[in-house]
């Protein structure tokens, strides 16, 4: 009897229910940030940390002895893969320790990130300075690297948000199960639709990279995801305290 290759089957809940929905908005609040962050930076990467990792190498073989994006070197690179680790490691700690009931209490941290990066360009910089220095582009990306860590399933992670490669190979794998009759639709549906989220959201951030400026456009950003943090709240976090 040949092995089952096909993997397990995904239901339709996990695909498209109320905390895959929510997912796909948080996916969107990824795409958001990273967005801004780059438009309003000298380039930098706050939710590509494989960009980064190859940056942290590549840098270093510039042969023409110039950064192809100012201020963007191996350095640089090193340090906002720690940031974003950082930010994994410590909502992941609250969640073992303070959020047992808070199942999206990552996003609160999100937000407070945000809003301290803004406070800090306003800082540097007052209200119109066009770009983000590099210090509040660092606390940026240990928000999103506790963003990360809003679904928890067994004590993993079980929706990367940030992670556009890693959904993109689910996705890939699938539709290969869908088309080949091992799976449903509800095997690459869910992955779609959280990559579709991150689209927006990098639309979205687009949009508002072009209206504010610097310091302005995290405070907005930030702003956004306190709303985003409001949805969780009322989606389960309410109903695990009230349950």
């Amino acid at each position: 009897m040949s092995p089952n290759t096909h993997g397990p089957v995904v239901s339709r809940e996990t695909a498209v229910g109320s905390d895959a929905r929510l997912s796909w908005l948080l996916a969107g609040v990824a795409g958001m940030v990273g967005a801004v962050a780059f438009l309003h930076s000298a380039g930098y990467f706050v939710t590509f940390m494989t960009g980064n990792t190859e940056r942290a190498v590549v840098s270093w073989f510039d042969v023409s002895n110039t950064q192809k994006v100012a201020g963007a070197g191996a350095v640089a690179a090193i340090v906002l893969i720690i940031a974003f680790v950082a930010g994994v490691w410590a909502a992941s700690f609250c969640r073992r320790r303070f959020w047992q009931n808070h199942p999206h209490g990552p996003t609160v941290l999100t937000t407070a990130g945000l809003l301290a990066a803004a406070g800090l360009d306003f800082a540097y910089d007052g209200f119109d300075e066009p770009e983000v220095r590099f210090l509040p582009i660092v606390v940026i990306t240990f928000a999103i690297g506790a963003l990360n860590t809003s679904f928890v399933k067994n004590g993993e992670v079980s929706v990367p948000l940030s992670y556009v490669t890693g959904t993109l190979v689910k996705l890939g794998q699938g539709i290969e199960r869908h088309l080949t009759g091992g799976g449903t639709v509800y095997d690459w549906l869910g992955y779609a639709m959280v990559y579709v989220g991150f689209l927006a959201g990098a639309g979205v951030g687009g949009v508002v990279a072009s209206v504010f400026t610097g310091p302005q456009v995290i405070l907005a950003t930030g702003l956004l995801c306190g709303a985003t943090t409001l949805v969780t709240f009322l989606h389960s976090d309410r109903r695990a305290i009230l349950g």
